[in-house]
């Protein structure tokens, strides 16, 4: 097994099977666990066989399992969805540990019950709102066409953003973070064919032009477990430094105005901000920490009545991660302005290729938002668990809250990611230039990118 540390001993990444890593692990010894297990959405059918199916050779309960999301062979539930990989997560964990996990729409549910199964409480749903999904949907015009052996033809462009990408090239959006902009989209033909409207060539499909099989995703559903506690709150948190969520530092928004019960101001509302007299208590920043989250895009905003005035941060601008936080630091989210229900809700843009650091893999998710999971469910200096690490965004996400990270990753290609993540993460001028090269890095393994780096 494989083991590495990073940033000054902070962060420390396993390679290998996390069952078999976790196994290894002492019982009690991490704080939370904050990860983005794989969502498994190759059909359950295609996964387990049908009802009446002979038993999968071997023994193993998903031996029929094809290439999960985007044909990633990691893209299965094996893990995810087993009771016995939860037990071992709690039994890591400390009592009244929080765990968050992601899931997709369509396969939380076998999550959910995995993770309760293993023993834990399940605390609430989370929601990620974001207007950049793509949708997966099966043309069933042309499916029938193919079916009969026609071609039909492609007309216009079905977007504006799909019209430019047409004729420039240019896949990116006026926001930048397009959700058919994508890693693993870099197939021009393909992009600008799935960009056009479909004609078809027979009687039969034009009947039914218009018809798919799939919804666009705008949401993807979080877990938020805990395992039980050990008495009351109070004593678990005293005891283990657990069992809480911090919600003053997850708070959204401004400064709302305190509220006074004395006699002489009558119970209203003070009329000097945020400098309370008589009985009145001064409230902390910002709004209580609801549980949706979103990526502030024009089609999320639009969703919330009075979204104009939400919209101050929602029109994404390129991230400056790491820009102005000492190594190790906090880092201040971004906020909306106060006049618009959107600005209610914690919000961050979905992850771009800052974020990326080019990396080809299709899930990540942006820092901020892990920052704010993170700093949500675990105590200050406390330790993070990720088995999935994907890239390392929670690793980067809990340094910057000034944490510390165990990390579990499988795939070489993915350690690769999470290392040079972690020789970047307190160089922005760096990071940005990396971000911008799309994938086109060079060097050899274990050798800084930069001179700089790490040094």
């Amino acid at each position: 097994m494989d083991s590495r540390e990073f940033l000054d001993g902070r962060v420390t990444l396993h390679g290998g099977d996390c069952l078999k890593v976790l196994a290894g692990m002492p019982d009690a010894c991490v704080d939370s666990v904050v990860t983005d297990p794989p969502y498994a959405l190759v059909s359950i059918v295609k996964r387990f066989g049908k009802a009446n199916a002979a038993p999968a050779k071997g023994n193993e309960a998903y031996a029929r399992a094809s290439a999960g999301f985007m044909g990633k062979q990691w893209d299965t539930g094996e893990t995810a969805f087993a009771v016995e990989f939860w037990a071992q997560v709690l039994r890591v964990l400390k009592p009244g540990g929080h765990v968050v996990a992601f899931s997709g729409t369509r396969t939380y549910h076998r999550l959910a019950i995995a993770i309760e199964d293993a023993g834990f409480e399940i605390r609430d749903q989370l929601a990620w709102v974001y207007g950049s999904g793509f949708p997966k949907s099966h043309d069933v015009a042309k499916a029938i066409d193919r079916a009969a052996g026609v071609k039909g033809e492609y007309g216009e462009a079905k977007t504006e953003a799909h019209r430019r990408y047409i004729e420039t090239g240019e896949m990116r959006g006026g926001r930048g973070h397009d959700g058919w902009q994508r890693p693993w989209m870099d197939d021009r033909e393909a992009v600008e064919k799935a960009g056009r409207q479909y004609l078809p060539g027979s009687e039969e499909a034009r009947a039914w032009q218009g018809w798919g099989t799939a919804l666009k995703p705008a949401w993807e559903p979080i877990v938020l477990g805990r395992k039980p506690l050990i008495g009351t709150v109070a004593n678990n948190v005293i005891r283990f430094g657990t069992g809480a969520l911090n919600v003053d530092a997850c708070r959204v928004g401004e400064r709302e105005k305190p509220k006074v019960t004395d006699a002489k101001h009558g119970g209203h509302d003070h009329n000097t901000y945020g400098k309370p007299s008589g009985g009145g208590k001064l409230l902390p920043p910002g709004r209580w920490p609801a549980n949706l989250a979103h990526d502030g895009s024009a089609e999320v905003l639009a969703m919330f009545p009075d979204s104009q005035g939400s919209a101050s941060g929602g029109q994404s601008t390129p991230k400056q991660i790491g820009t102005s936080i000492p190594l190790g630091g906090v880092r201040s989210t971004v906020s909306h302005n106060d006049s618009g229900s959107a600005a209610r809700f914690f919000y961050t843009a979905k992850a771009d290729a800052v974020d990326r650091i080019a990396s080809k893999h299709p899930t990540v998710k942006p820092v901020d938002l892990m920052q704010w999971l993170c700093r949500m469910v675990t105590p200050p200096g406390g330790v993070v668990l990720d088995p999935f690490a994907g890239t390392g965004t929670t690793a980067e996400a809990a340094w910057r809250e000034g944490m510390r990270c165990i990390l579990v990753e499988r795939e070489t290609d993915y350690q690769a990611d999470i290392a040079r993540r972690m020789e970047l993460a307190a160089f922005p001028s760096k990071r940005a230039a990396v971000a911008k090269v799309k994938g086109k890095l060079r060097g050899a393994e274990g050798t800084p990118l930069f001179p700089e780096v790490g040094s």
